[in-house]
């Protein structure tokens, strides 16, 4: 059985070498596999699904004869694209997450997460996380006209790579004690995120019992990267330069 992982692709709206990457990588490795988990972040912003199913049909297609071929396809929400629903799911035929969940897999158990939710220090973000979550201020975003939604989408992520220019590197990563404390509380000796943009493989201790962190790649043009789960082992892949 092989398993195939990933996320912080942050594909834009526009043609991209991010966007032909990701197709590359739809119609080649994940041919191949027998499950894929997209942890977050996949696009650059999702403004409701009634937009980005249209501004994302190749990238929804490709899923689609994925899951049709026999693929399962798992997606979990990230804090860019955290207004994917049940119009995208029933599009691509995959199945929604919940944030964190505990998985199984060739053999292998872990907690996945997009990662966003264990960046406890940054108090401002935490706040903007469980705001945007809350069904009510989505509902009434869904019901704004489409280019007033990408207008406070485009202002969201201005001010947000503003504010990153000026907070400390510490705060915008994990917690290592809320990460030790919450692999505790769900009986894990492995996570696997992405989010934060830094990845490695961290080893460390729960209690008494070695564990391990996975900090999944970002897409960059040089570096499509993607973790392989395959023969009970673990291993990331780069994605081969188009040609």
């Amino acid at each position: 059985m092989t398993t195939l992982l990933l996320s912080d692709l942050h594909l834009p709206n526009t043609p991209s070498p991010l966007r032909e990457g990701f197709l590359r990588f739809l119609h080649g490795p994940a041919a191949k596999a027998d499950a894929i988990y997209l942890l977050g972040d996949i696009f650059e912003y999702w403004i409701g699904d009634d937009v980005g199913i249209a501004e994302y049909a190749a990238e929804v297609a490709s899923l689609r004869a994925l899951s049709e071929a026999g693929v399962r396809l798992y997606f979990m929400r990230g804090n860019r694209d955290f207004l994917l629903g049940p119009g995208f799911a029933k599009a691509t035929r995959g199945r929604l997450l919940p944030d964190p969940s505990v998985i199984e897999f060739d053999g292998l158990r872990a907690l996945l997460g997009h990662g966003d939710l264990w960046c406890t220090g940054d108090k401002a973000y935490q706040r903007w996380r469980r705001f945007s979550r809350n069904r009510l201020a989505q509902w009434l975003f869904l019901q704004l006209p489409i280019e007033r939604r990408r207008a406070i989408a485009g202002d969201l992520r201005g001010k947000s790579r503003e504010h990153k220019r000026y907070k400390p590197e510490d705060i915008m990563d994990v917690d290592p004690e809320v990460i030790v404390r919450t692999m505790r509380e769900h009986g894990v000796a492995r996570l696997i995120h992405g989010h934060t943009h830094r990845p490695a493989d961290h080893q460390l201790r729960v209690g008494n019992h070695r564990a391990q962190r996975i900090v999944l790649a970002d897409w960059r043009e040089d570096r499509m990267e993607y973790l392989v789960a395959e023969d009970g082992q673990l291993r990331r892949v780069q994605l081969p330069p188009a040609g």
